[in-house]
């Protein structure tokens, strides 16, 4: 059996069936969960109460790496670059507090990673990076049903319309870090 050396990430791109299909494609990550957090209200919240907006939680994945394989750096260079980090509470037709970018980190040096890597990707984009770097306080995860959706409903209209054209581009820049 191979050791290996694996860390976490937390992640909210909009929706977190987007940045889920994103993910399980990339080299080095070993597992992918969609769930919540960053919410300001006690006990595990339900998708439900999550779309009112009231909960303060984000859509967000929990990633599992091999760091050999792949860096937390390298994780968040492709998480800034297959979503739009520059509006606010928004992700194309998602629209909500609970769409909202953000970097949740699990510790001190993730948290200076983070930082480095928004200023390092602000170049690239013409309007100011919104990305929320905040502590992981609780990840919740989501319902069973939003575990693997792209995977399970590819032919699902959201799936098609939105996801298909996000995992193109994820092909078109980062061909070589897929699995």
């Amino acid at each position: 059996m191979i050791n290996k050396k694996l860390e976490l990430a937390t992640l909210g791109g909009g929706c977190f069936w987007c940045t889920e299909a994103v993910f399980q494609e990339v080299k080095g990550v070993e597992k992918v969960e969609s769930g919540y957090s960053g919410g300001n209200v006690p006990g595990h919240p339900t998708y439900r109460e999550i779309c009112s907006g009231l909960t303060g939680h984000a859509e967000v994945i929990l990633i599992t790496f091999d760091v050999d394989v792949i860096s937390y750096e390298d994780i968040l260079v492709i998480f800034m670059t297959t979503h739009d980090p520059t509006t606010l509470n928004k992700q194309g037709g998602d629209v909500g507090t609970q769409y909202r970018s953000v970097i949740y980190f699990h510790d001190e040096n993730q948290k200076k990673i983070a930082e480095a890597v928004v200023k390092k990707v602000a170049a690239y984009y013409d309007n100011p990076i919104v990305t929320e770097i905040s502590p992981l306080a609780t990840f919740y995860k989501a319902e069973d049903y939003h575990q693997d959706y792209y995977r399970n409903n590819k032919e699902q209209g959201y799936c098609s319309f939105v996801i298909t054209p996000k995992l193109a581009k994820l092909r078109k820049l980062y061909g070589d870090r897929l699995k």
